[in-house]
């Protein structure tokens, strides 16, 4: 158990056999492991390893840094081959922990909002600003949350206790977002949040939440499934109303072509 605790973050816990080749284990093991613990299967049990209960909030992109600045005589090849690799298994993660009802409720809420505001900030404010644009192939009535510094507390005010926040952060969790999709969740607004596991405090002020793992190499948080979850949330949204979607991109194809923007 203390092997396995030791590897919080470590690309070695993205799935059953790459853990049990890490620690020299079969996979029943850890298996039985698990369900000893109380956990109906592996999947539910690494929620939990993963989650920020046991990852350490201290020195997060010192840590991260130490693959990416590794300078041993692995080729840039070779690292960029295990990053991909590891973004792979993180899409893998994410359809095989997939939650239908979850995405579809996420899909409904956004659909028949009369209001949507995104809200991240730091590195997942590009998922925001990447959300907003593609709502707003389909819908006008989407915007970025304190976009222009206008102010979180008037962004939070117009969207009102009909609309809806899709609020996205991961481990480490940024106080700022946190503390918005709170006070938006107490005025009366409905929160999606997209977030990494069951343990982030994004959870207990939504409606429904979409978890997206992100344990990578990368310096940083890796965005690559985030932005893969993002278009199929996107997707979702058009499909729901079709033609309204169908209306929408027909009308931004003609003023793409009134004002000559692609050549």
């Amino acid at each position: 158990m203390e092997q396995i605790l030791n590897l919080k973050g470590d690309p070695a816990m993205l799935s059953i056999t790459a853990l049990a080749n890490h620690i020299g284990v079969n996979a029943s093991t850890i298996t039985r492991l698990a369900r000893s613990l109380g956990y109906e299967n592996f999947v539910e049990f690494r929620k939990v390893l993963l989650s920020s209960a046991v990852s350490p909030n201290t020195a997060f992109y010192s840590n991260q840094a130490r693959t990416a600045l590794d300078t041993t005589e692995a080729s840039n090849h070779s690292k960029a081959e295990q990053l991909c690799r590891e973004s792979m298994a993180n899409t893998d993660r994410f359809l095989n922990d997939f939650d239908p009802k979850a995405f579809d409720l996420a899909v409904e809420l956004i659909s028949s909002a009369p209001r949507i505001s995104v809200f991240a900030i730091r590195q997942l404010h590009a998922l925001a600003s990447f959300l907003v644009y593609g709502l707003r192939m389909i819908r006008s009535d989407v915007s970025l949350l304190d976009s222009n510094a206008l102010g979180l507390a008037e962004g939070v005010a117009a969207l009102g206790p009909e609309g809806v926040l899709i609020a996205a952060s991961c481990a480490p969790y940024s106080q700022q977002v946190v503390t918005t999709t709170k006070v938006a969740a107490e005025n009366g607004a409905t929160v999606v949040a997209i977030t990494d596991s069951p343990g982030s405090p994004l959870v207990k002020y939504s409606k429904t939440a979409l978890f997206v793992p992100h344990q990578t190499s990368f310096m940083s948080n890796s965005l690559s499934t985030f932005i893969l979850a993002a278009e199929c949330l996107i997707n979702g949204c058009a499909g729901a109303n079709p033609e309204q979607t169908k209306a929408a991109l027909k009308d931004r194809d003609r003023l793409i072509d009134a004002l000559d923007i692609e050549m």
